[in-house]
């Protein structure tokens, strides 16, 4: 098998990887994702997206890409084919991303969650130094819903998504993530820029699929511009939404904020004739998956969100 890096090939010679990918997202999550596919080609033509890909008599294996943010590495995908050995390509393309991210020496953390369509890399990412956090991705038939009927305690307000709230939203996440084991797996969310980046990367780009402001929901304390909770939406594939963002900021939690989010959140996707909902949550967060699955959620998929740090970051974020 033939590991090369992606900048040396054009997307065309990964098209029946990239085939088999989209029918792997559809099927098992009800996710297209074609729109990240063509970013992906794009980049690829453009040689401008760093990763490997894996050929075996010319056939594409698999392959993987990663992005860089300062002093931080995301691998974005890693997707091996069902016709070969998925582990031992899986494995070797995941050693020599890694070993040349590393190789840069501002790199001080990677970030991973890899949705395995196959066998999985836990144990080449624990080997690799990893820390795994296991998530679930969890899908609610509309027509199985069972809505809570949460009301908006008195003071406070539901509003629909306004643009003007992008920066109270991110102190909101913030606030909410502080401490959380959610804000170990993604540090976006441990101070107000990084949030604002973040929200900004599920509004705005197609990463989370197509943002959804009618399904998108505030609540806020009356005569205040400050948010007491939230819940962002997107559109996956046709008829089926995802939440990509649930929070309550601590002041206002133990009052069934999340449960009424998710109330308004369902029925604006009902009135508009979607038939799923999907989300993810960390496994550790047995509040949030106890209050999915009140709602009818179930767990369609399993996968690890995986953290490496550098020892000198590791060492200065625990003094």
């Amino acid at each position: 098998m033939q590991i090369v890096d992606l900048r040396q090939i054009a997307s065309r010679q990964l098209a029946p990887l990239f085939e088999e990918e989209q029918l792997r997202w559809i099927e098992e999550l009800h996710w297209d994702y074609r729109p990240s596919l063509q970013l992906i080609r794009k980049f690829i033509d453009a040689k401008s997206l760093a990763g490997r890909a894996a050929l075996e008599d010319g056939a594409p294996v698999g392959y993987g890409f990663y992005v860089l943010d300062e002093t931080k590495g995301l691998i974005g995908g890693l997707y091996v084919s069902p016709k070969f050995d998925h582990l031992r390509a899986g494995e070797r393309l995941l050693r020599e991303i890694l070993e040349e991210m590393r190789a840069m020496p501002r790199l001080q953390r990677i970030e991973a969650q890899i949705i395995p369509f196959g066998a999985t890399l836990d144990r080449a990412l624990e080997i690799e130094a990893f820390r795994l956090y296991t998530r679930q991705f969890m899908l609610l038939p509309l027509k199985d819903a069972r809505l809570s009927g949460a009301p908006v305690p008195l003071g406070l307000r539901l509003e629909c998504w306004d643009d003007r709230y992008f920066e109270p939203c991110a102190r909101l996440i913030r606030q909410a993530y502080a401490g959380h084991v959610d804000s170990e797996i993604n540090d976006q969310y441990r101070d107000d820029a990084g949030a604002l980046k973040f929200l900004k990367n599920i509004i705005i780009l197609p990463g989370c699929g197509q943002f959804k402001p009618e399904a998108s929901f505030l609540v806020r304390p009356e005569g205040s511009d400050s948010l007491a909770a939230a819940v962002l939406t997107s559109t996956v594939s046709a008829g089926v939404g995802h939440i990509t963002q649930l929070c309550v900021t601590p002041a206002f939690q133990g009052q069934h904020l999340g449960l009424r989010l998710m109330d308004a959140a369902i029925q604006a996707l009902k009135s508009l004739r979607y038939n799923a909902l999907s989300l993810t949550v960390t496994s550790l967060n047995a509040p949030a998956v106890r209050l999915y699955e009140k709602l009818g959620f179930h767990t369609v998929k399993k996968f690890a969100a995986a953290v490496w740090q550098s020892e000198e970051k590791e060492f200065a974020r625990q003094v």
